[in-house]
């Protein structure tokens, strides 16, 4: 999330502690928001607004890195993975996005 030096486009960096942990990204299905996941020695689960990327939640329950990190197939539920060998399920989105149908975006009359 850092902009690396000699890089010629501008971008947004984040500027808490975090930052240079990272493990893992997810975008949101439902909003403009993504959730990265930070090792030592915060081992916390951050939800950011894009484009601003102001944080919007930091998560915590961890004790050690957050290692892995899945969304939900309805997009409301992320699941993370540490070091602490536990399992975390976090009600972190909501299903309010009026344009999302529940329907496949494949066209299957089509395929024979």
């Amino acid at each position: 999330m850092q902009r690396k030096e000699g890089r010629k486009k501008k971008g947004k960096t984040c500027s808490s502690s975090p930052c240079h942990k990272v493990c893992n990204l997810v975008w949101s299905k439902t909003s403009n928001e993504l959730v990265s996941t930070h090792g030592y020695s915060q081992n916390q689960v951050i939800v950011w607004k894009y484009p601003s990327m102001s944080q919007i939640a930091t998560l915590t329950g961890h004790s050690m890195r957050v290692l892995y990190l899945a969304m939900s197939p309805d997009g409301q539920t992320i699941v993370t993975g540490a070091g602490d060998e536990t399992l975390r399920f976090w009600n972190v989105f909501s299903k309010s996005r009026s344009t999302m149908e529940s329907r496949s975006l494949l066209d299957f009359s089509r395929i024979r």
